[in-house]
């Protein structure tokens, strides 16, 4: 990489991002401030308000020659001259916390980004295909290869005279609704498959929590189909009844599956 990249960057950062992140900051900070000093004041003008009063009407009951054992009207007077001070004082902290500056940036590291186009232009178009069906995390986040694999399993469930519906888009921890064939012991029913395509070669595949409870919640049901996609084209769904033995822990968002270990266990 050319030299002076990380000044550029520097310099990127002060001239576009800095300012907005500063007065981002600083709206948050001088809400808070103006909250604070809000409470503080109504609190200690409170207070100082009482010991005002209370001071003068004690000088008025000293003069008057019934003055307390107490408390006197000086140690009230001192009473409020210090919640004064102190209310001065809070004052000039707040005064201080909504000084606020941006300092320089500090660049922590760098990424190379090579446009995916660029493996077409450098390469030859052959090349860039072949790059990318062989790379073994390459698959999932795929909309071609997710699309080949769903239609796989559409056309597989049809040849087996279930009706399939596709829902994938309806976040239930599921991708086919399949209705039964009229003349099974199951007719009317439905069956609940979760799609996963992946390009050939692939060795893992990623699993929601959603999907995996909604596995354990229809056990009788669920059915995992893994499809493998080459060169444009999907082969036979593999398909896996109880694909998953026990719920994932709270915080678990999803779980990465070795291909391996699944596929010993594939039911047809």
């Amino acid at each position: 990489m050319a030299d002076g990249v990380e000044r550029k960057a520097t310099e990127h950062a002060i001239r576009y991002l800095v300012p907005d992140h500063l007065r981002e900051v600083k709206a948050r900070r001088e809400a808070l401030v103006d909250k604070t000093l809000e409470q503080v004041q109504a609190r200690l003008l409170g207070e100082i308000r009482h010991w005002d009063q209370r001071a003068n009407d004690l000088k008025a009951r000293e003069e008057a020659g019934k003055a307390g054992d107490k408390l006197n009207s000086a140690n009230a007077r001192k009473r409020a001259d210090d919640l004064k001070d102190r209310l001065q004082k809070r004052r000039s902290e707040l005064a201080l916390e909504r000084q606020i500056s941006a300092r320089p940036p500090t660049v922590l590291g760098g990424a190379l980004v090579i446009p995916a186009g660029w493996f077409s232009t450098a390469a030859g178009a052959d090349h860039a295909g072949l790059l990318r069906e062989t790379s073994p995390s390459y698959g999932a986040a795929d909309p071609e290869v997710e699309r080949l694999a769903m239609e796989a399993v559409l056309a597989h469930e049809r040849s087996l005279g279930f009706e399939p519906r596709d829902v994938c888009k309806e976040n239930r921890g599921y991708d086919i609704e399949s209705r039964y064939p009229k003349d099974h012991a199951k007719a009317g029913q439905l069956r609940f498959i979760e799609v996963k395509g992946r390009v050939a070669g692939a060795d893992t595949v990623s699993v929601t929590k959603n999907e995996i409870l909604t596995a354990l919640n229809k056990p009788d049901d669920f059915i995992l189909a893994l499809v493998f996609v080459e060169a444009g084209r999907a082969e036979k769904p593999r398909y896996l009844d109880r694909p998953f033995e026990q719920e994932p822990d709270f915080a678990t968002a999803s779980i990465t599956y070795r291909l391996a270990e699944l596929l010993k266990r594939v039911e047809r």
